[in-house]
């Protein structure tokens, strides 16, 4: 039944950006240096003929979500920026008033055909991912709540619930969610402060003896002058997953560079987070790595806080990718895998113990899946795509609004801090921590909150 507070698309319009790395990042065996970022805005109008403009940003990140064997890059770059247009022009001719859960739910249903499309058009060699796809379709699906909020002169974080959602969360998850609306997992109100994930690259340096060409540009260049600018506390740590060897030495350099830091500011405590980019062949091998922390330093494996997917994506043609051991130890969570709400109930049949939020698989998504996870107790994190500006800030944003969250990702005032110079006046707490936080009470206005 139409809702007293749906409100009808007029207008939608998708440009591009490019976005040079300072420094180059390696993850899942390639290396990145620069994106490219969408950015949407989506016009609104209620029945009472009230409008408003929402924006949405997002890196296209095909090396993440596409990285094929049989796709260049630069074909899968091309594809993804055809997806978003047409996601654009799909919501730009959307017939019917509604909530933009409803409306991005169908777009979710509609970006299939639409990226059937496109390949066929670049005459590509196999289907686009479904997570390629939801990348793509992210930053439109973004400025649709963002215009939502704005139009009703409010956070949209409080437009969850019954008075403007024709649904309740049965409808999008499981029955045991009838009669339950957003609103019972998301905060009217952002959390203030977080701790913020800092990513150490595979290749990025430790210490000054591990910088081989300085960059000089005003930033830190290691890990140990990053800790001393900005009083970090979690630390993301990028292994091979190959080779246990390594990573295990990696995790104990990390460590070791971290706890000198902390000596020198006289503070103590660190989280980290371990990320083998799928490239795991078998659970064994991250039982391998935490066998050899026990035997070389209990303190570093006592600092790790959780682990992120660390077999292959497809957890269908890999059954025997069972996490439930890993879980034992630490939190494991769900991440490439994560799609929609089969994919996440798959994972829990196989361990998985998790789940790593992102605002580039669609807001609407994520935040149906932070009410499952927080409903069934799961681990929550919230990651992001070396999100930059406005697409971190909407990152930031999320994280602060779901009860539970441990820590927020956010690697783009590492890797582009270009592209946040517009947004560092306003939000200057938000893009430089202070003793390993940043300032999420900043991302209290209408709309996605910035």
């Amino acid at each position: 039944m139409p809702q007293v507070n749906d409100a009808r698309v007029k207008d939608v319009s998708c440009e591009f950006e490019d976005t040079p790395f300072r420094t180059p990042l390696k993850f899942g065996g390639r290396v990145v240096d620069g994106s490219q970022i969408v950015n949407v805005a989506v016009t609104v109008e209620t029945a009472d003929g009230r409008r408003a403009v929402g924006h949405g940003s997002m890196p296209l990140g095909n090396v993440w979500g596409w990285p094929s064997p049989n796709i260049a890059p630069v074909d899968a770059a091309e594809a993804v920026r055809r997806l978003a247009q047409s996601a654009s022009r799909w919501l730009a001719s959307y017939p019917d008033a509604g909530h933009p859960l409803d409306i991005g739910n169908d777009l979710e249903h509609a970006l299939e055909d639409l990226a059937a499309e496109v390949v066929g058009e670049l005459g590509l060699s196999e289907p686009m991912p479904r997570l390629m796809a939801l990348v793509a379709a992210s930053s439109v699906d973004a400025a649709l709540h963002d215009a939502y909020g704005k139009v009703h002169g409010r956070s949209v974080y409080v437009c969850y619930g019954p008075d403007f959602v024709a649904r309740d969360l049965s409808h999008y998850l499981t029955p045991e969610f009838q009669g339950e609306f957003l609103d019972r997992y998301v905060s009217s109100a952002p959390r203030p402060t977080f701790p913020l994930y800092h990513l150490v690259g595979a290749m990025d340096p430790l210490s000054a003896a591990d910088v081989a060409r300085p960059i000089d540009d005003g930033l830190p260049e290691t890990l140990a002058d990053w800790i001393d600018r900005d009083g970090l506390t979690h630390l993301k740590i990028k292994l091979s997953g190959d080779d246990p060897a390594w990573d295990a030495q990696r995790v104990l350099d990390v460590d070791r560079i971290a706890e000198e830091a902390g000596r020198r500011r006289g503070r103590a405590g660190w989280r980290f987070s371990l990320d083998f980019n799928e490239r795991c062949d078998r659970p064994e091998q991250v039982l391998d790595l935490f066998d050899r922390l026990r035997a070389e330093s209990p303190g570093a494996l006592e600092k790790i806080q959780y682990v992120e997917q660390p077999t292959a994506r497809d957890l269908t043609a890999h059954p025997e990718a069972d996490m439930h051991r890993v879980a034992a130890v630490r939190p494991v969570v769900i991440d490439e895998s994560l799609t929609g709400l089969d994919s996440l109930l798959l994972a829990r049949q196989r361990g998985y113990s998790g789940v790593a939020l992102k605002t580039c698989k669609g807001h609407g998504q994520a935040l149906l899946m932070a009410a499952y996870a927080r409903k069934h107790g799961l681990f929550l994190c919230v990651q992001d795509l070396t999100c930059p500006g406005a697409s971190f800030l909407h990152s930031a944003g999320l994280a602060a609004r779901i009860p539970g969250v441990e820590a927020i990702e956010g690697n783009g005032r590492q890797y582009c801090p270009a592209a946040n110079r517009r947004w560092e006046d306003r939000f200057a707490g938000v893009f430089h921590p202070r003793d390993g936080v940043i300032q999420t009470g900043l991302l209290s206005g209408p709309g996605l909150g910035h």
